[in-house]
């Protein structure tokens, strides 16, 4: 989002053997020390943080026959690259979501009917508390209700790399998301050749300005700032609004909250100082518009959870991860 303020110390580990030493060296009370992969999901308050932060910037990459292994700090998208280079499917659904392998299984990245936790055989997990790198299978990750997992708004545990078991063939996995296999020109179910898939994904995502450019504003976010709220009734005044099961109740669209509480995409331009407002394309953005702080963001989002609150009983919750700030 291009706000937040300074760093006490910065470090970009290369490989993961400094990954876990910078783990075991910070984070007491005196040196408390923040782990980010790409920074993609994250909003850190105007007074920074100040003390050591971590950015994840190994680069392993293994391919053993259909199992990937990679870093944490290997970029995302390069590795869908990688993968559909080697001949791999699996991962095309997902092209163009900004940040860093390790992120993936803390936020259970899901794009146009592709979940990673679907794909995801095993991952690496140091324990800040034991001091102790185990492997984890997808069981012990807590995947299950909507974009949650045991490391979402812990640092207990840092992902240090993760391996996904893909498939072979000329074949992406089966379609299931009706926009994306409208797009393709196949029923819903049908496979297509994963390049195919990946351009497609890309356009849709260009549509919707949820890939990244400098240039311009509505991707000067964290994507889905708000995340859709899991409920165990919905409220009356919120009947209309489209529902999904989820293990934990029924999972409601927050986009559809936002914009029927009087929040259009492109709401905000004349509200407050004009430096933040909803992508143009996309109700579920936040963005800076240029020169906002992370006061002007969270006072606009606190001005969309009330909003959304008064109309349905519903309280919105953040999807990101606030460093040093709230709303």
């Amino acid at each position: 989002m291009r706000i937040g303020g300074p760093v006490g110390q910065l470090y970009t580990p290369e490989s993961t053997p400094q990954v876990i030493e910078l783990l075991r060296e910070h984070g007491d009370d005196e040196d408390p020390l923040l782990v980010m992969g790409g920074g993609s999901n994250l909003v850190v308050g105007d007074i920074g943080w100040h003390g050591a932060v971590v950015k994840m910037a190994s680069t392993e990459l293994e391919i053993d026959g259909e199992l990937v292994t990679a870093a944490a700090g290997v970029e995302w998208d390069q590795l869908v690259l990688t993968t559909l280079a080697e001949g791999l499917s699996g991962l095309e659904a997902l092209s163009g979501i900004p940040g860093s392998v390790g992120g993936t299984p803390v936020q259970n990245v899901g794009a146009y009917g592709t979940l990673t936790s679907e794909l995801l055989d095993s991952l690496s997990v140091y324990d800040r508390e034991t001091g102790l790198l185990e492997r984890w299978t997808p069981d012990r990750c807590g995947f299950g209700s909507h974009r949650q997992s045991v490391f979402k708004h812990s640092d207990r545990w840092v992902v240090v790399d993760v391996t996904y078991r893909l498939g072979r063939g000329a074949q992406s996995k089966p379609i299931e998301y009706a926009l994306l296999a409208e797009k393709l020109g196949i029923d819903v179910g049908g496979t297509a050749a994963p390049a195919d898939v990946r351009e497609t994904v890309l356009e849709l995502r260009r549509s919707r300005r949820m890939v990244l450019d400098p240039a311009d504003h509505d991707t000067w976010s964290v994507g889905s700032f708000f995340i859709n709220p899991v409920l165990d009734e919905v409220p009356t005044r919120a009947a209309a609004c489209p529902s999904y099961p989820d293990v934990k109740g029924v999972k409601l669209s927050a986009a559809w909250l936002i914009h029927n509480a009087g929040f259009p995409p492109g709401y905000g331009l004349d509200w407050g100082n004009g430096l933040v407002g909803l992508s143009s394309r996309h109700a579920l953005a936040v963005t800076n518009r240029g020169g906002a702080t992370t006061s002007d963001v969270m006072k606009f989002a606190a001005h969309i959870r009330d909003g959304v609150e008064a109309c349905f009983d519903i309280r919105l919750g953040p999807e990101c991860d606030l460093i040093n700030c709230s709303y």
